[in-house]
């Protein structure tokens, strides 16, 4: 039986078209165990899309309790009778299949929507824009409506978790400088997963952050480790990978080479890859192939500031609930690590009281500790903190917590040291990787932010006071982690880029 295109599959296409290739052609015993976190997120769209259908206030014909052929024979009935909307649709035309939540009627014809979760535009509210994701997904309820010649135009909808319609608008072009269209993604996606689907083009895995939520993780991580996958150095993604392999295949092969192979001039010979971003990558490979000798080491000199208490800081945040439910610290005076002690602000309810309570503690809690130097791992926590701000403005003012977040006294380890001024031997920087590998170990078997916001949900359903605790323990254990990079930061020998 031909495989059919799905809404689901161009949504996976967009972040990993080998995801596609392992869900069709993999023995599915390879696959991990389910997910916790995946489980709640698909659990919480479910209860979002209860709710907004409980909430319809207009007549609509439900096809949810049917499915398959009935389902889409069902749907095209009450297409031709003309239904005003339809939830749980399935439709399906020339291979493709989808089974939009939502069809209306405009017009003389129908366009489809889906209920999500999340917010129905990506990036800052003024220059907002479609989620490509989603926009997959709708190019093509749309495209099936339009090959059965029941389409109202080129046009979709999400219903979002603000409880916003927002228009996908398939013939708008994205702007002058780049002027395609919601449609053409959806085109060139829909080629790619035909592709796919018919074998004539192959799929490579390739190592990012998203893989770690996937369900072939350990599959993939197994084959791209057995192939010395150029992925598998930090930040060298997918695409560069790409552009490279025709040149060189594996990580070994990278550090082996001559930098002179590779270059036209002053260009290199890799489309987007500048002569200094291909001596880093050679650099980074040189390290991770001198296996259990590989030592990481400074690009430039840094010198971490000193100070008679130093905070270790990290947050943690529920995206669904949009509520930052626990800010921690581990704060360590005079360099003495007998000396630290754990304290935590966590939101004792998913209300926007507990959520400005807690932080109003934490703010009272920093400015109480000054002078002190605060230490935390990528901009995030800035980045939430000026939301908080703007959510509870009588807690600080702008210019207060500019000043809290200040370089000379707020240390970003990730962007201002380890970005800047190091290198490891290691797949990733994250946390995580760079304290596992300086011998830091989590108490949780599975710890990620991921799995916290899962914990949180569950403490919140049954006020499971173990369930609380595992939440502060793994954040405990974050702040401790930072702490232990820290401190191996200003033990690092300084090696010039010639000598790398």
């Amino acid at each position: 039986m031909a495989t059919l295109i799905t809404a689901s599959m161009l949504y996976d296409l967009v972040s990993c078209p080998h995801r596609v290739t392992m869900d069709i052609f993999t023995d599915p015993a390879e696959r991990d165990a389910p997910n916790a976190f995946i489980e709640l997120l698909w659990e919480k769209g479910s209860m979002y899309e209860q709710e907004v259908i409980e909430g319809l206030k207009v007549p609509f014909t439900d096809l949810s309790m049917y499915s398959g052929e009935e389902k889409e024979l069902l749907t095209l009935e009450a297409m031709q009778r003309g239904d005003p909307v339809i939830y749980s649709g399935r439709v399906q035309a020339d291979g493709l299949l989808g089974d939009p939540d939502l069809l209306r009627k405009e017009d003389e014809g129908y366009i489809a929507g889906d209920i999500k979760s999340g917010s129905g535009e990506e990036g800052p509210e003024d220059l907002s824009k479609p989620k490509k994701h989603y926009a997959v997904q709708l190019g093509l309820y749309t495209d099936i409506l339009e090959r059965k010649g029941l389409s109202a135009g080129k046009r979709a909808f999400i219903w979002d978790i603000n409880g916003e319609e927002v228009i996908y608008d398939f013939a708008k072009l994205y702007g002058k400088r780049n002027p395609r269209t919601l449609w053409q993604d959806y085109q060139d996606h829909l080629i790619e997963a035909e592709a796919i689907v018919g074998q004539s083009t192959e799929t490579l895995a390739a190592y990012s952050g998203a893989c770690k939520l996937c369900h072939w993780y350990s599959a993939c991580l197994s084959r791209l480790s057995e192939a010395n996958d150029l992925t598998l150095i930090p930040e060298l993604g997918r695409s560069k990978r790409d552009v490279m392999i025709d040149h060189v295949r594996t990580i070994q092969e990278l550090a082996d080479a001559d930098p002179g192979d590779f270059l036209d001039g002053k260009k290199s010979v890799f489309p987007g890859i500048g002569p200094d971003t291909l001596k880093k990558f050679r650099a980074r490979a040189k390290l991770i192939s001198a296996g259990k000798n590989a030592k990481p080491y400074l690009r430039e000199p840094v010198t971490l500031p000193a100070a008679d208490l130093e905070l270790y800081f990290d947050i943690e945040v529920d995206p669904m609930r949009d509520i930052c439910y626990l800010h921690g610290f581990v704060e360590r005076r005079d360099g003495n690590n007998d000396s630290e002690r754990f304290i935590a602000f966590l939101a004792e309810e998913p209300t926007a009281e507990a959520e400005e309570q807690a932080f109003a503690d934490a703010w009272r809690y920093m400015q109480e500790s000054q002078p002190c130097i605060i230490y935390y791992y990528s901009k995030y926590e800035r980045t939430i903190y000026r939301k908080l701000r703007e959510k509870y403005p009588s807690v600080c003012t702008e210019d207060e917590l500019e000043t809290l977040f200040d370089p000379q006294r707020a240390i970003d380890l990730y962007f201002d040291i380890v970005l800047k001024a190091t290198e490891w031997p290691t797949r990733d920087f994250s946390i995580k990787t760079l304290a596992k590998f300086l011998g830091f170990y989590w108490r949780d078997t599975h710890p990620s932010g991921a799995a916290s916001i899962e914990w949180f949900h569950r403490w919140v359903e049954t006020s499971d006071t173990a369930i609380r605790q595992r939440i502060l323990d793994y954040n405990e254990d974050d702040c401790r982690a930072t702490r232990v990079l820290r401190d191996a930061i200003d033990g690092l020998t300084l090696v010039p880029e010639e000598a790398a």
